[in-house]
């Protein structure tokens, strides 16, 4: 007997919702599979118990939205409780399965989508562990739900725009779980922070703002941490979680901008520009812009200026 296709699709699903749930299909042109993101199959789910969808290998990825009611996702080697307003985010070639919990209705939208940087986004959503991201604000619209609905509308009158403007809609939508997974922690994400302004605690803010003005100088992470009244360790940690890097990456980050800046405006030598950026060893420097921009600095000189 041959050996079992580990990478084989396995999909079960009980179809346990109501007359007025439906769902869409496209088929994706040469070019959207291509170069954008594009939707592959959408719809609206009024789902009753014992409802449930199980599946693994599936090439896709899939976006839900809970309108109303309760739903249950495992996945990860987690379960999740999924209510109104509620959102995740999978790769459906994981293991996975979602269901409507007994004495329990569950309504949602859901997406299926495809595209060549698709798993980059799931990769940089899911680096610091998968969650889910609960809803915002009460009053205000689901951004998620909202494009959702707009690509339901743009494929139910499809015309030549349509995969253009679905993939600025998807982008949209994987935007908002970047942003959102950038403000929060755990495995619900944080509710309480707006996705177009993320607040920086003051402490944060003003370490940032140290970094800025003192980049050429020596990192001093203890002194940093002990005008905050916290340990070095909670500090790189919260730095990192708020800024998106590390002090010492992006003081690194901040060196090699000023040194690109200086490489194109000006004729200064490479070791006169390490020494402007902080970096005392020219050899280093070189390493260091190498390893980041995959060219040295002359090249990269010479690449602007004729």
């Amino acid at each position: 007997m041959g050996k079992e296709n580990k990478n084989k699709l396995m999909e079960q699903c009980l179809t346990s919702w109501s007359a007025d749930s439906w769902s869409l299909f496209s088929n994706p042109s040469q070019t959207a599979q291509s170069i954008f993101f594009y939707m592959q199959e959408t719809g609206c789910f009024h789902t009753f118990y014992p409802y449930y969808t199980e599946r693994k290998n599936l090439n896709s990825f899939l976006i839900l939205h809970t309108l109303s009611g309760r739903g249950i996702l495992c996945c990860q080697g987690q379960e999740y409780e999924l209510g109104p307003g509620s959102s995740f985010f999978i790769n459906c070639m994981d293991y996975h399965k979602y269901f409507t919990p007994e004495g329990s209705h569950w309504d949602f939208l859901w997406l299926h989508f495809n595209g060549s940087n698709a798993l980059g986004y799931f990769l940089e959503y899911t680096k610091n562990g998968f969650g889910i991201l609960e809803k915002q604000d009460a009053a205000a619209p689901s951004r998620i739900e909202s494009c959702i609905r707009q690509i339901m509308e743009l494929y139910s009158k499809k015309n030549i725009t349509t995969e253009i403007l679905s993939a600025q809609l998807i982008t949209a939508i994987l935007t908002e779980f970047l942003l959102r997974r950038s403000a929060g922690t755990g495995s619900a994400f944080a509710a309480n922070t707006a996705s177009d302004d993320i607040m920086i605690p003051p402490g944060i803010r003003e370490a940032e703002r140290y970094i800025n003005r003192h980049f050429q100088e020596p990192l001093l992470l203890d002194d940093l941490a002990r005008q905050l009244h916290v340990s070095k360790y909670h500090f790189i940690r919260e730095f990192s979680r708020y800024v998106g890097s590390s002090p010492h990456e992006y003081q690194i980050e901040l060196r090699l901008s000023y040194a690109k800046e200086l490489l194109k405006y000006t004729d200064l030598p490479v070791n006169e520009i390490a020494e402007r950026c902080g970096i005392n060893q020219a050899s280093h420097f070189i390493n260091l812009f190498k390893s980041r921009e995959r060219i040295t600095p002359l090249q990269f000189r010479k690449s602007w200026k004729p």
